[in-house]
């Protein structure tokens, strides 16, 4: 490219740049932008504002208890919400773990991380003591991070009461 084409290229941006200030500088004689006397929002932790969240209520809420949406959970509606999980893990007796560990008979098992086969992460090897009865399995459905932090399973969760309710009642049933 020669000399002459870069002065035509520097010349445009330059053009641009003072006719953008220009414009800048015509806009406010024409238009007087009025300063608030109170700021309309003031930051968390700035002098006056909301305070800043501590570590409790940054946390959300777990879920509700599932009790009253067992009342009325449905197997049938629950193995088609499972089918979402069918990419990680299977429902058959005796079938293969998958990413995810088989799921069949999985509720009320002695522990948690029990599985023939299947290694699970630290955070639900932490909780082999306890089993998956349904409020836990709420939990873990609600937000699997957030009840296990760590764990391998990188499931969103269900945010409907009555989807956890009805897999719970589908997961009881696979005996």
């Amino acid at each position: 490219m020669s000399s002459f084409e870069w002065n035509k290229i520097i010349a445009s941006v330059l053009t641009a740049t003072i006719v953008a200030m220009v414009a800048g500088i015509l806009s406010n004689f024409v238009i007087h932008p009025e300063h608030l006397a109170k700021l309309a929002y003031t930051p968390p932790g700035a002098e006056g504002g909301a305070p800043p969240p501590t570590e409790a209520s940054s946390k959300p809420a777990g879920p509700p208890p599932i009790g009253p949406f067992m009342a009325k959970a449905d197997a049938k509606h629950g193995e088609q919400v499972a089918k979402v999980c069918e990419q990680c893990h299977t429902f058959q007796k005796g079938g293969p773990n998958k990413i995810g560990p088989n799921l069949f008979g999985v509720v009320d098992t002695e522990n948690i991380a029990s599985v023939p086969g299947y290694t699970f992460s630290s955070a639900l090897s932490k909780l082999k003591t306890e089993k998956w009865d349904p409020e836990k399995l709420n939990k873990w459905l609600y937000g699997p991070q957030q009840f296990a932090p760590g764990t391998k399973m990188t499931f969103a969760g269900l945010p409907k009461e009555q989807d956890r309710a009805d897999v719970i009642a589908y997961l009881q049933s696979l005996k």
